[in-house]
């Protein structure tokens, strides 16, 4: 009995563990997504599909920044195929994935930060310093995507929440009806945190553009660095 009860909390234990990684991953994502877009003219670096809605808006009526949007698409999936060959070696070689793409992310963070802040004000969208420090925070994001997708595969996804917030209501509505199962029930517990993360996060990393410039980034950037020192 005291074994089962002992595996039992353990099983709690670590299942808080991973809502709290998923929210602090989904904070992160809203917080870049949001200063990125305030920063850089419109630029989406997590929600990197976005740009597409803002090509089709600037072909239709001229605005600044479309040379970066062109490329984010691209870069992203450049970074996304080397995401998933680091992860590949990792295991042929029996080392916790986790860990490396964690490290990868929070290199690029480092370099979107600094870029920023060197670069900052960026004044015209166009220019090669804007659409450099606009592709480094892209770069960082498509970690974070892929590693949804791979190492953080057990989580809800942490960079698009347009499905994350569908079950959510959906399970809610559930719930109240009286309804939910014991699946719903969990799977509302395991995804609600994460989309209330990553709305505060797009609020924060809005508002920190706006007081701190690229300087905000520090937030994201040490949120990464955490999730990474949980999972060792």
């Amino acid at each position: 009995m005291g074994a089962m009860t002992t595996a039992a909390t353990a099983t709690e234990r670590s299942a808080g563990s991973d809502v709290a990684i998923s929210t602090v991953l989904a904070s992160t994502a809203g917080f870049v997504d949001s200063c990125g877009f305030v920063a850089l003219f419109g630029l989406f670096t997590a929600h990197v599909t976005g740009n597409f809605v803002l090509i089709g808006a600037t072909l239709a009526s001229p605005r600044p920044g479309i040379v970066a949007k062109l490329l984010a698409f691209p870069a992203f999936v450049l970074i996304v195929a080397a995401t998933q060959l680091v992860v590949h070696a990792c295991k042929r070689r029996g080392r916790d994935p986790a860990r490396v793409v964690l490290g990868g992310q929070a290199g690029f963070l480092a370099l979107f930060l600094a870029a920023g802040v060197w670069a900052q004000p960026v004044a015209d969208a166009d220019s090669s310093i804007a659409i450099a420090v606009g592709l480094l925070g892209v770069a960082a994001m498509a970690i974070q995507n892929a590693a949804s997708r791979t190492v953080f595969v057990s989580y809800p996804p942490t960079t698009v929440m347009t499905g994350n917030v569908t079950q959510t209501v959906m399970d809610a509505v559930e719930v109240v009806l009286g309804t939910a199962d014991a699946a719903g029930k969990a799977r509302l517990r395991k995804m609600l945190p994460p989309v209330v993360g990553f709305a505060l996060g797009a609020i924060a990393g809005g508002i920190g553009f706006v007081r701190f410039g690229f300087g905000c980034l520090a937030a994201p950037l040490v949120a990464v660095l955490y999730v990474a020192w949980r999972r060792t």
